[in-house]
């Protein structure tokens, strides 16, 4: 028989006493419901009744912070407010406060290089589908370890291939909604056939995006070309670098085929972890030199000195 557990003091020192894994990793993290910052990483836990475990009921964002800089934060919030219209969510506070909770967070980790994820979840109370369970919503923060890829990881560039999950509808495609569960099932195919970035398409044999990236290419004219956004979430990091790029080099917004990709000069991935990587081979044909290209390396440049020229400075670590 199961033991039962009735004494809140028992379970608290159960939890405390029970490893987890991964644990060393978290910094620092914030319910809303608790209305504190804590650093015990055993203690961090989500109701099971928040719409956002069971139902996937909720969005996100991730924000890189890299000297003690957050980059591109209020990128992230404008994103995140719209992925909150989108699915007719209030959060439980106003944007400010969850600006300076972030920022509050990210300090109390003490860490000048690391992620902050920001979930916003529908709330607590009830194991149905009906928003109106949920009184309030749900908001946790958790500032977290970031290992930066390694020279040698750019320099060697990254092979794609052609995933069979479809893109998501465009409606959902365009939410940073909590159900990742397609990008998952790509990275996992990705893993099989011992290639690095699946390239997702439509049903009309049109590129969308990858699994947490963007995808680019220049083609043979030196155009940026980016897939159009009907089926792709427009990244911070993709919409920082067409910016950077508009004076120095045209851009484009089109449909992308398989053609087009092998053709391209370059091609390559625009993400909030790696900013900018290129994609050397596609389904084990050659991408322009089989090479990283100069654009790519020129654009990670640009926007590593975006990051540290206009991040938000973290209190006590930028």
């Amino acid at each position: 028989m199961l033991p039962i557990v009735a004494s809140p003091e028992e379970h608290i020192e159960k939890l405390l006493s029970t490893p987890r894994e991964n644990e060393g990793n978290i910094l620092a993290w914030y319910e809303h419901r608790l209305g504190f910052i804590a650093t015990t990483a055993r203690l961090m836990l989500m109701p099971l009744d928040d719409h956002l475990a069971h139902r996937g009921d909720g969005i996100f964002e991730t924000v890189k912070y890299c000297g003690g800089r957050l980059y591109d934060l209020s990128g992230h919030l404008d994103r995140m407010k719209r992925s909150s219209a989108g699915i007719y969510l209030s959060p439980p506070c106003g944007w400010e406060e969850i600006r300076s909770i972030i920022i509050e967070v990210a300090a109390a980790g003490q860490e000048p290089l690391g992620m902050v994820r920001i979930l916003l979840g529908r709330g607590p109370g009830g194991f149905g589908i009906d928003p109106k369970e949920c009184p309030l919503a749900s908001l946790y923060v958790v500032a977290y370890r970031f290992t930066q890829p390694s020279e040698g990881w750019y320099a060697r560039g990254l092979a794609g291939f052609r995933t069979s999950i479809p893109s998501k509808q465009g409606y959902l495609a365009r939410i940073k909604n909590a159900n990742y569960l397609p990008n998952v099932l790509m990275v996992r195919e990705g893993r099989e056939k011992g290639a690095d970035i699946p390239f997702c398409f439509t049903e009309e044999g049109h590129l969308a995006e990858s699994a947490v990236a963007n995808i680019c290419l220049v083609d043979r004219h030196g155009t940026l070309v980016v897939p159009c956004l009907a089926n792709t979430l427009a990244g911070t990091t993709l919409m920082r670098a067409i910016d950077l790029l508009k004076h120095e080099r045209e851009h484009s917004f089109r449909t992308v085929t398989e053609q087009d990709i092998l053709e391209a000069q370059e091609v390559f991935i625009l993400g909030t972890g790696p900013e900018c990587a290129a994609v050397v081979s596609y389904e084990g044909t050659p991408i322009g030199s089989g090479k990283p290209g100069p654009v790519s390396a020129s654009l990670r440049g640009l926007l590593q000195k975006t990051l540290y020229a206009t991040g938000t400075p973290i209190p006590g670590l930028g």
